[in-house]
């Protein structure tokens, strides 16, 4: 009996291969708290957009599930990598930071000295930010924990003033070194609770066993992927990078394209032998998302020619986008106010709309979006 033919390699393919690696096609995630372990880590700083994505990723589920794991811990929020906010599984926090955390403080080293930061002061706000959240509890023994306001009037009380951007950086100095943690919601804040009090377990792994296992997990829920893409992404050095991909290739397959190894899971790269599911799937997805935003090189799924229409004028800011069978065709926006407001599609060819399939296709995405929100 023939073998079954393998698909011919293509952008959209590995765009629609990207989709199934990190849970947008077929079932998707068996829950928040398996989204976002699956996923390794996903971009937060934009909190109602991070909160979208991992709603995307849990087929039925709501904005209020995804807030709830926020509060109770079974999801955090930090800065690992890139000095940007993340989702991740509580037990990967601690081991990833010892992983980034000297190269982007290093990286910092320049703008701390512009902020009059030394290591002596991080000391100093330490001891007070510990002082201030450990060992209060509410009656559901739960961590209280401390706005950002009061974090920064504690500091500025103990002789550490914040103005100047010095606050922010000191706060993030104490996340990255897993001092602090930002843990439950207050509105759409989180407040600042003790990393231990907040996270009971943590895994234990050494930098070269770390690197590999983050190597692993990136291409498993980002793949098809280039090592230069998880150097960006993780903030290691190509060097540390292609020495992890080393140690686990033969976990991975790799897939050539224009020239260039693109490597992946097995379970996804077998989907090229049956023909890659997506080739009519539409996703209104949330800015800062994965797809787009999780690769150095994004033209295989997003248009060169169109990324200004996604990060206008390169300001990092990335606009809620519209995929279509593996590749960015748009945006989306809210429009309008209360009861007249509605999602619209603003395709990139300025010719002419959506057509009718992709246009029905779009209007199911947002109305799982607005239930989203609702529940």
């Amino acid at each position: 009996m023939a073998s079954p033919a393998r698909t011919r390699v293509t952008p959209r393919i590995i765009g629609r291969l990207r989709l199934a690696s990190q849970g947008l096609l077929g079932k998707g995630f068996a829950g928040v708290p398996e989204a976002v372990r699956g996923m390794t880590a996903l971009q937060a700083q934009d909190l109602q957009a991070a909160l979208w994505a991992v709603g995307l990723r849990v087929p039925g589920a709501g904005l209020s599930e995804v807030r709830a794991a926020l509060n109770v811990g079974t999801v955090v929020r930090s800065w690992p990598m890139r000095g940007t906010l993340h989702l991740l599984a509580p037990e990967d926090l601690r081991w990833i930071l010892n992983i980034t955390t000297p190269r982007l403080v290093q990286g910092m080293a320049s703008r701390h000295r512009q902020l009059e930061i030394a290591a002596g002061d991080v000391e100093v706000c330490r001891k007070i930010a510990l002082d201030l959240v450990s060992g209060a509890g509410s009656e559901s023994g739960m961590p209280v924990g401390a706005t950002r306001g009061e974090l920064f009037a504690a500091f500025e009380a103990g002789g550490q003033p914040p103005t100047g951007q010095r606050g922010v950086h000191l706060l993030g100095l104490l996340c990255q070194s897993a001092s602090l943690v930002p843990g439950p919601l207050e509105g759409n804040q989180q407040k600042f609770v003790a990393f231990d009090d907040w996270i009971a377990t943590s895994r234990d792994l050494g930098r070269e066993e770390g690197l590999a296992e983050l190597l692993l997990r990136y291409l498993g829920s980002h793949g098809p992927a280039t090592v230069r893409d998880f150097a960006w992404w993780s903030n290691t050095s190509l060097t540390e990078a292609r020495a992890a991909l080393a140690a686990v290739r033969g976990e991975l397959v790799e897939l050539e394209f224009d020239g260039t190894g693109y490597w992946l899971s097995p379970a996804t790269a077998a989907l090229l032998d049956d023909g890659v599911p997506g080739q009519r799937t539409v996703l209104a997805l949330p800015g800062f998302d994965e797809f787009v935003l999780g690769y150095t090189d994004r033209s295989l799924v997003l248009p060169p020619e169109h990324a200004q229409k996604i990060v206008p004028g390169g300001n990092g800011v990335f606009k809620k986008a519209i995929v279509a069978g593996g590749e960015v065709v748009g945006t989306w926006a809210r429009q309008g106010t209360g009861r007249s407001a509605k999602f619209v599609p603003e395709p990139f060819d300025d010719t002419g709309p959506l057509g009718p399939s992709a246009l029905a296709a779009f209007i199911r995405a947002v109305e799982r979006y607005e239930r989203f929100l609702a529940s």
